[in-house]
């Protein structure tokens, strides 16, 4: 008779001690850390919350500026003083321009006529002045009429004046067009020309 297979495969497993599995994680303690975990959890979302309700503490705005006092406007004038020599113009540096202005005081009484001198010109023959430094504008009186005039010129070989744009009778500057520049309404006047002679004066013959 044939020992059955399965009587020997009993029998090796009956000579080695069986190995105890370990044991799972008591459901107890797996309980006790979940909930302590969502009660962590639940605690963040709280302060969360709270610091974005206003219960936190509050991250530093600074507060806006008052706002500044807008600064009056400044009457400007500006302009070109050239050389003509021939048919061509040149900048004349260090050439200056005169403004003379009218004006009335807070009676409505005219003044007499004052006069300021602008920076002399640039390079390019450029000139730039304002009437703020006006003493009689600081007594409250209204200016009424300014015109800009040809002052000066370095150059003794082109010192003669012209009425080009006015640079003899002078030239309107309230009246004229301007532009808006910060706090300046800046007035464009000339350009203004000198030459190194007179014009001949003809007597229509």
């Amino acid at each position: 008779m044939k020992r059955s297979p399965y009587k020997k495969v009993v029998e090796v497993a009956s000579t080695h001690k069986v190995i105890a599995k370990p044991r799972g994680i008591p459901k107890m303690a797996v309980t006790n850390f979940s909930l302590a975990m969502s009660m962590f959890l639940l605690s963040l979302v709280i302060a969360v919350s709270a610091d974005g309700y206003g219960y936190g503490p509050k991250p530093k705005v600074e507060k806006p500026k008052a706002d500044e006092k807008l600064l009056p406007l400044t009457t400007g004038i500006q302009g070109l003083i050239y050389c003509k020599s021939g048919p061509k113009l040149f900048p004349l540096a260090g050439a200056v321009a005169r403004v003379t202005c009218l004006s009335v005081d807070q009676d409505g009484y005219e003044s007499a006529p004052f006069s300021i001198l602008t920076h002399p010109a640039d390079a390019k023959g450029y000139f730039f002045a304002t009437l703020s430094s006006f003493s009689q504008l600081k007594n409250g009186c209204k200016l009424t009429e300014c015109k800009a005039f040809l002052e000066s010129s370095p150059w003794e070989s082109c010192n003669v004046p012209t009425d080009v744009s006015q640079g003899i009778s002078g030239a309107h500057i309230l009246t004229s067009k301007y532009t808006l520049f910060k706090n300046i309404k800046l007035h464009s006047v000339g350009p203004f020309i000198y030459t190194p002679e007179p014009k001949p004066v003809t007597d229509g013959y």
